[in-house]
C-alpha cells in the first residue's frame, strides 16, 4: 500500500476509534466499569466533554501548520475527522446541559443564555461547528465554491469563542483556558504570519 491507502485503510480507522475514546470513558466511569465520575456527575460530564471539544478544535486548527512545516501533505486527510468530531463532543457538552443540566426547560436555558454571556459564546460557536458540520462533504464543498472557505475559516472564530466560553465560566482558576489561550495564540500567529507571506 503507498501512504495514501495506508491513510485511508488503516490509521484513520484506528484515529476514528481513538477519538471516541473519551466519550467511551464517560459512559464506563458512569457505569462504574472503568472508574467513577465525580460527587457532580452532571458538572462531571459537562466538563469532559467541554474540555475535549476545546482539544479537538486545536488538533483540527494544528493539521496546516504542522502539514506545512513538515511536508507531510498525508496529515490533511484527517483535518475533516477532527473538525467533526470536534462538533461531536461540543454537541454532546450541550444536550448535557440542555437535558441533564436544564432539564429542557426551554424559558430557563433562554434566561441562561441571555443573561449569562459564557453560555452566550458557547451557543455561537455550536451554530458555527453546526454549519460546519452541515457542510463538511465534498458536494456541499464544490457546490458553495468560495463561500465554503469563508465560512470553514471560521473554525478560528470557534477556537476563540470556545476559549473565552471556558475563560469566564472558570472566574478563577483560570489556569487551564490560559494554555488554550497560549495554544489557540501560537496557531493565529502562524495563520497570520503565512497570509502575509502570501501576500508579499
Amino acid at each position: 500500500m503507498n501512504t495514501l491507502q495506508q491513510v485511508r485503510f488503516v490509521w484513520k480507522p484506528i484515529v476514528f476509534l481513538l477519538c471516541l475514546v473519551p466519550a467511551l470513558l464517560v459512559v464506563t466511569d458512569a457505569l462504574e466499569i472503568t472508574g467513577r465520575l465525580s460527587a457532580n456527575p452532571v458538572e462531571d460530564i459537562l466538563d469532559r466533554f467541554g474540555n475535549w471539544g476545546l482539544r479537538f478544535i486545536m488538533i483540527t486548527l494544528t493539521v496546516t501548520p504542522l502539514r506545512r512545516i513538515t511536508g507531510w501533505n498525508w496529515l490533511a486527510r484527517f483535518r475533516r475527522m477532527f473538525g467533526l468530531f470536534t462538533f461531536f463532543y461540543i454537541a454532546l457538552h450541550f444536550l448535557t446541559w440542555f437535558v441533564l443540566d436544564q432539564g429542557m426547560l426551554l424559558a430557563a436555558i433562554l434566561e441562561d443564555i441571555v443573561e449569562r454571556p459564557f453560555i452566550t459564546l458557547g451557543m455561537a460557536a455550536l451554530l458555527l461547528l453546526t454549519a460546519m458540520a452541515i457542510t463538511s462533504t465534498n458536494g456541499m464543498r464544490r457546490r458553495m465554491g468560495k463561500r465554503w472557505n469563508k465560512l470553514h475559516y471560521s473554525a478560528y472564530v470557534v477556537g476563540v469563542l470556545g476559549v473565552w466560553h471556558y475563560w469566564w465560566q472558570v472566574k478563577k482558576d483560570i489556569s487551564e483556558p490560559l494554555v488554550y489561550a497560549a495554544i489557540l495564540s501560537v496557531l493565529l500567529g502562524h495563520r497570520l504570519w503565512h497570509y502575509w507571506q502570501r501576500r508579499r
